[in-house]
């Protein structure tokens, strides 16, 4: 009698992280995905000659358990800058124009996590996050994984866990929401996709992506700097183009520099549909804001209750703000810190505490930063090499659009190096 053979257990997310090997991004398929979305612009030869860490080819792996605790951190924290005692105290540190009123959302929100021995921590939001559509697209150059990964083909699951409905169709239907919010049945033509020096921007390709994602939708769609707008007869203007929408990828978020006053003039009177917008950055992310978010004192104060205090202590690397006043604390503990500044981004004049020198400390008590606690990356182990991981949601009120990850060496996400870039997630049992 000859009996059947075991089926093969699956082995976990970390011990795949360790030993799969799989190569399952397929160029040859994504040379056919961006060719059907843009071929004028032969946007695949930018990314495979001028970005060619721009994608990893191994896939990253994560915990079905991992992947609901980030969820429900998310989810926490979305119920908390819902409401109008911690929108008051954000407000208190923000720019003017984030006291305006918008109606709109915000459109791609990033929750980005490392994770850590006892659980994901959330380490930052960001109100432009970068990489959506990128990632949208890299799901369908997809290869299945091997055996022990159950086979499956990477970005599907977490790419559709919230609607079931593919992740560019989301984005779309957003931006029909942040239309909708602030304009009702009106009818959107135009739309705006504004960054300094756009052409010369690390994500040029996405602006171009997305210029064919609302062309498809018969949306009108120009890409330019900022100092190009004019604002004149209550509306907002591109030489003789009407702009209905800006897509902001400014990373002047309050949009305070003296070139940017027609755009600002626009959306304070109305005149011009922003997303996304001053406000949306103050109420997320600003990086003062995790200290509030992990202050189980002032939730507890604003009626918080007692299970979402716990996820939000839990799931967030704790974050103090540096006041001149401790420095000899932060100097004393910064081997354990990780130092940012209050409005920065990209990782832009960011330290580890523990290559921090007495100049540059002196250089952080004079600004807005904040110290947040050294939590390491994990790490994704390849043939390149060791190659340090983070998650990142791509969120929309309060609902995760698509996760992605990234792989990276050195202090920080750089698409620099050999084998990272952007990775898609297996979601394993």
């Amino acid at each position: 009698m000859t009996l059947a053979p075991l089926p093969k257990l699956a082995l976990n997310a970390e011990q795949l992280n360790r030993s799969c090997r799989c190569a399952s991004l397929s160029r040859e398929l994504l040379r056919r995905e961006l060719a059907d979305w843009d071929a004028a612009h032969d946007i695949y030869r930018m990314i495979g000659e001028e970005r060619p860490h721009l994608f990893a080819e191994a896939p990253v792996f994560l915990d079905r358990a991992g992947l609901q605790a980030q969820l429900a951190v998310i989810a926490a924290a979305e119920t908390v800058i819902a409401l109008p005692a911690y929108q008051k105290r954000v407000l208190g540190y923000a720019p003017e124009s984030a006291h305006f009123p918008a109606k709109a959302h915000g459109v791609f929100v990033g929750y980005d996590f490392h994770l850590s021995p006892d659980g994901p921590k959330l380490i930052e939001i960001n109100s432009n996050a970068g990489g959506g559509l990128l990632n949208a697209l890299a799901i369908r150059a997809q290869m299945r994984c091997c055996e022990e990964a159950g086979s499956q083909r990477p970005g599907d699951g977490p790419a559709l866990a919230a609607t079931g409905s593919a992740p560019e169709a989301q984005f779309m239907q957003m931006f029909a929401d942040e239309w909708r919010c602030e304009r009702g049945g009106q009818a959107l033509q135009t739309v705006a996709i504004v960054d300094e020096d756009p052409q010369n921007q690390y994500l040029w390709p996405e602006f171009l992506l997305f210029q064919a994602l609302f062309e498809r939708h018969g949306i009108r769609t120009v890409i330019f700097d900022p100092a190009e707008l004019s604002h004149r007869n209550a509306a907002l203007w591109h030489g003789d183009i009407k702009i209905d929408l800006v897509y902001n990828r400014l990373t002047d978020f309050g949009l305070e520099h003296a070139k940017h006053q027609p755009l600002l003039q626009a959306y304070l009177t109305g005149d011009v549909v922003l997303t996304p917008h001053p406000r949306n950055h103050a109420l997320y992310a600003d990086k003062r804001n995790l200290a509030l978010l992990g202050d189980a004192e002032f939730l507890a104060e604003i009626g918080i209750d007692a299970a979402s205090r716990d996820i939000l202590r839990r799931g967030i690397a704790e974050t103090r703000i540096v006041e001149a006043q401790h420095a000899e604390w932060f100097w004393q503990q910064r081997k354990q810190l990780f130092f940012k500044p209050a409005k920065g981004y990209g990782s832009k004049a960011a330290y580890r505490g523990d290559k921090l020198t007495l100049r540059v400390f002196d250089e952080i008590l004079r600004h807005d930063y904040v110290a947040q606690t050294l939590v390491k990356p994990s790490e994704r182990q390849l043939d390149v090499g060791d190659l340090k991981l983070d998650l990142r949601h791509f969120v929309y009120r309060g609902q995760t659009q698509l996760v992605c990850a990234r792989l990276y060496q050195g202090q920080t996400t750089n698409f620099r190096t050999p084998g990272g870039g952007f990775a898609q997630v297996v979601v394993t049992p």
